[in-house]
């Protein structure tokens, strides 16, 4: 997708604090953190949203999960606690149509978010 903002992230067109980065997915730091972890898993290939990449059902979904553990362990959130949130549509707070995992983390949470 040439006009897709985390697709250019993929192809290295617009720079991105990488934090993790496997065959399918990519992890990366949010501009405007709202927590002192603040990471965004997203698969390489583009799927527009959560629903999409569901139906994908070739395990992408399992590797995007796994890729956001990861990501807490490495910023050392793992044990402590995070949180993983996927926005699915404008209505939900979705910007960038590609689908992407948010991982919060580094401070208490609460819920409901907002």
């Amino acid at each position: 997708m040439s006009e897709c903002l985390f697709c250019k992230i993929v192809a290295k067109e617009i720079p991105a604090e990488i934090v993790h980065e496997t065959g399918r997915t990519l992890a990366f730091r949010d501009i405007t953190p709202q927590a002192p972890t603040h990471v965004l898993v997203i698969p390489k290939t583009h799927h527009a949203d959560a629903a999409t990449l569901a139906k994908a059902d070739d395990g992408l979904a399992d590797e995007v999960l796994k890729t956001a553990h990861e990501v807490a362990v490495i910023d050392g959130v793992s044990d402590s606690g995070y949180r993983i949130v996927f926005n699915t549509g404008p209505a939900a707070g979705q910007t960038v149509a590609h689908v992407h995992a948010h991982v919060l983390g580094g401070r208490d949470l609460t819920w409901p978010p907002g």
